[in-house]
């Protein structure tokens, strides 16, 4: 050993010895792993730390093998291969991206036979409006359910679970009656009980949500009270002053904001103009939960309509909504309250099987240890968050009560007993109703079976949810010789995000489906495009950039449909192969090779996004007078094909031979009015471009040759278009001979074209040498036009004030410079009318003098250009 080192190597005394101290350090370190779901525990490797330069007491060897145990209980456990299709059988080479295991798996269904897919989805808790956040995970899943049936050519059998009873709903459902009969009873805000029940729940809000306010605060006083205390977050920064906002700020902020509408209702209570529905629409948030506290318990839970009217309404409302974006319906769906019997029976063997036992209220629990000493797995999905004391709790609901009977914390309810104002089913333990996450393994073992391909959902539902139902579901089919693998396949979608936090109904930072498409803020295909763009998996951030990106991409594809169908229609077609062609031919090979690639590549779609976007991009550069017109339709006909494939043409399915989406084509009920419409415009513009002089005989004739079937329209839609050829017709026909006459022509072709057609949403695209293109009004254009419209406010912006300030200067130029200084402020003046002495008939300075002089002389020049200007008539 190097005798330096050897000194240098620090004595006993000197070294970290002490194993209370080690002990606590160590500690720190894995309490501190245990909280971060982003870090994994951190412990010492012994084998790497020599123990004559670190001499570790046994009590922090003890901590470091127990650390060393909890690091390898957060890794998921192996993963089991699906049985291998036999040699011979060919299947695409399709990885995806498996929760199970946190990498790309090869993709083999269980009936690869018959490329048959099973695949349950975890659908929608209804009691409430479906937002963009659940979009983002519906219209996603729909995206991977149409690749594998229409471009892999799967044959899927997709179900998807409505959670029509659970906490939530329960919770919502009591509250809306409670409001009701509360409203019904009190009417009037003016009722002393109305106000006083209104500030107590203002008070019980106050308490439980925004504990840092004083509790004795008035609705008066509430919005300074919540700037001085959480001014930070409402300013957009974060509790702790470090790092961005994120859940917990949203939260914050959409506790205030129900207390900043509840506080000024109450403090106008008494303005006689603030009706009454106004008042309990800005206090119903907080009166809410705290009549469900008062009278909860006391409601006839035996009335499931409670209940029932509003998950029955939601969830169609739901279907609506996806329906709207352009999801496939489910294959079927299940609901919870059609499975009572069979969630009882399943939750039987479960205990049966001896990883369940019964609690003294009825109620049953799952047992971890027993799952996991028979050789189980537990939290496949996320180890690393298994002692998630939050998550848990989410995941038991928040109307589930602490008990002292469970073995350990974390062993999770398969069935609750009911307690007053809770809906209730008959059981062996008594009265009860479902956990939450037993419902979807009794509902998809019912309709798979034992195990199946894919299950998926939310990446929100990975744990406590999925996790625990694969426990249980595991628990179900095992038995004593081996443990049970239930999902081959786990997909778990990205979140969607606003600031940095994720859209959520409990954080009311959402903007719902139907809001977002009435508004126009989103149509189905421009939402499904971001989410195309943005991957499956990984969480979206909606941004300009994104917007901007996904309007780019489809007004791309926009102008490629009409462009293609535009030129296969109006150019002959050669038959003899050129080198452009060629190209094109190889392009569009590798685009399909591209795509193939990337699809097998877990869905990755904003690969072939590109790939489709680069190829439009080849083919607009290419001479494509040189290709022939099967080469063009070969290649937008694949395009279609995707499109199609990637839901992205509503409900169109793949049809090699069509071209374009929905939404490029002209009416067409508008063809007969503007056909003869466009080709009259063309040829008087062409006349009239052609000709030194244009005279009335020569409009006359190009009329009277016009052919036209355009009868009176005898339907509304279509009667507009006839309208404005009939009315262009006449305003042509009524012209006299002028010198102008060329450019009134011009002028009203003009007008048709950027006013009439225009309104109807249609545009006729002038091009140079050939007709002009008839084609929908699309974003682009109107975007185009806005644009132009901006640069002329500009225009006239800078113009008028370039006109203010130059009448500024001339009215200062009225002003002779032979009387600018004859002020009180000079007492003598020269003939020019410059100072000579001040009012106290001091002589003026010669360096004063001097600038006075510099002064008169830009005045002389302002009232010469003046006198000038009013010379020529202008005062």
């Amino acid at each position: 050993m190097d005798p330096e080192a050897t000194a240098a190597r620090p004595s006993p005394k000197d070294t970290l010895k002490d194993s209370t101290e080690t002990t606590l350090f160590l500690d720190f370190i894995l309490r501190r792993s245990l909280m971060s779901t982003s870090l994994r525990p951190c412990f010492i490797p012994l084998k790497r730390i020599p123990k004559t330069c670190f001499p570790l007491s046994p009590a922090v060897r003890s901590l470091n093998r127990r650390m060393a145990t909890v690091t390898a209980a957060r890794q998921q456990p192996p993963w089991q291969p699906p049985p291998q299709p036999d040699q011979g059988t060919t299947l695409p080479p399709l990885h995806i991206w498996n929760s199970l295991t946190r990498s790309k798996t090869p993709f083999v269904p269980l009936d690869w036979k018959n490329k048959r897919v099973s695949w349950y989805a975890c659908g929608p808790t209804v009691y409430d409006d479906a937002h963009l956040g659940h979009a983002r995970n519906y219209v996603s899943t729909d995206i991977i359910r149409r690749i594998l049936r229409d471009y892999f050519k799967y044959d899927v059998r997709f179900i998807m679970n409505i959670t029509d009873v659970d906490d939530k709903i329960i919770v919502r459902g009591r509250q809306q009656h409670l409001l009701a009969q509360f409203l019904a009873e009190h009417p009037d805000k003016s009722d002393p009980e109305a106000v006083t029940t209104a500030l107590a729940a203002y008070n019980a809000y106050l308490a439980k949500n925004l504990d840092l306010i004083p509790s004795d605060t008035s609705p008066e006083h509430f919005e300074k009270a919540a700037q001085e205390v959480y001014g930070i977050v409402l300013n957009g920064g974060s509790t702790g002053g470090i790092g961005p906002p994120g859940d917990k700020e949203a939260k914050i902020k959409m506790h205030i904001k129900t207390m900043m509408a509840a506080s000024k209702a109450l403090a106008n209570q008494m303005e006689p103009h603030t009706p009454s529905t106004a008042f309990y629409s800005a206090t119903q948030d907080i009166l809410l939960p705290y009549l469900d506290s008062l009278h909860g318990a006391s409601i006839d839970a035996n009335d499931h309509s409670i209940f029932t009217n509003l998950t029955t309404k939601f969830e169609a409302r739901f279907m609506e909504d996806v329906r709207a974006l352009d999801c496939l319906d489910p294959d079927q769906i299940t609901r919870v309250t059609e499975y009572g019997s069979q969630i009882v029976a399943y939750v039987e063997k479960v205990v049966n099987n001896g990883f369940a036992y019964v609690t003294s209220d009825g109620s049953v629990y799952f047992d971890i240890s027993a799952f996991e000493a028979a050789g189980n797995s537990y939290a496949r999905l996320e180890p690393w968050n298994r002692n998630d004391k939050d998550l848990q709790a989410d995941g038991e609901g928040a109307l589930t009560k602490k008990t002292s009977e469970k073995r350990s914390e974390s062993d999770f309810a398969l069935w609750k007993s009911s307690k007053p104002g809770e809906p209730s089913w008959p059981s062996p333990w008594g009265q009860g109703r479902p956990g939450w996450h037993i419902e979807c393994s009794a509902m998809a073992s019912d309709k798979l079976g034992e195990q199946m391909d894919i299950h998926s959902g939310g990446i929100d539902l990975a744990f406590p949810h999925h996790d625990n139902e694969l426990a249980q579901s595991e628990a179900y089919w095992s038995t004593k010789s081996q443990p049970h693998q239930w999902v081959n396949y786990f997909m778990h979608m990205g979140h969607l995000s606003i600031q940095g936090s994720k859209m959520s109904k409990s954080l009311k930072n959402f903007t719902t489906i139907r809001e977002a498409l009435e508004r126009g803020d989103w149509t189905p295909r421009g939402l499904r495009i971001v989410f195309l763009l943005g991957g499956w998996k990984e969480g979206i951030e909606i941004t300009d950039d994104l917007v901007k990106a996904g309007n780019a991409w489809e007004d791309k594809l926009n102008n490629f449909f009409i462009n293609v169908k535009d030129q296969i229609a109006s150019q002959k077609s050669t038959t003899e192969t050129s080198d452009p062609e060629e190209v094109l031919i190889s392009e569009l090979q590798a685009a399909q090779d591209a795509t193939f690639a990337a699809l097998c590549d877990s869905f990755n779609t904003p690969a072939v996004m590109t790939v489709m976007s680069d190829l439009i991009t080849k083919y607009n550069a290419a001479d494509k007078s040189k290709c022939a017109n099967r080469t063009s339709e070969n290649i937008a006909q694949w395009i279609t094909t995707m499109v199609d494939v990637f839901g992205l043409n509503g409900s169109a399915t793949s049809d090699i031979t069509r071209i374009g989406w929905s939404g490029i084509d002209v009416p067409e009920s508008a063809h007969r009015y503007l056909r003869p419409l466009s080709s009259l415009r063309d040829e008087l513009r062409s006349k009239v471009k052609s000709s030194k002089e244009i005279n009335t005989n020569q409009l006359q004739d190009i009329l009277s040759n016009e052919r036209s079937d355009s009868d009176q329209a005898s339907d509304s839609e279509s009667n507009p278009f006839y309208l404005v050829l009939e009315s262009f017709r006449k305003e042509i026909k009524g012209m006299k001979d002028s010198p102008n006459l060329a450019k009134e022509v011009l002028r009203l072709c003009d007008s048709v074209r950027d006013v009439d057609l225009w309104n109807l949403g249609i545009y006729l695209e002038d091009r140079e040498g050939r007709p002009a293109l008839v084609r929908r009004v699309s974003r682009d254009l109107l975007a185009a036009r806005e644009e132009k419209a901006e640069r002329e406010r500009q225009r006239q912006t800078a113009k008028a004030t370039r006109e203010r300030e130059a009448a500024g200067k001339a009215e200062k130029g009225r002003l002779s410079h032979l009387e600018m200084f004859r002020t009180d402020e000079y007492a003598s003046w020269d003939e020019e009318g410059l100072p000579i002495t001040d009012a106290e008939g001091v002589e003026i300075t010669k360096s004063k003098a001097k600038k006075l002089r510099k002064d008169w002389e830009r005045q002389k020049k302002s009232h010469e250009a003046w006198s000038k200007t009013a010379e020529g008539g202008v005062q």
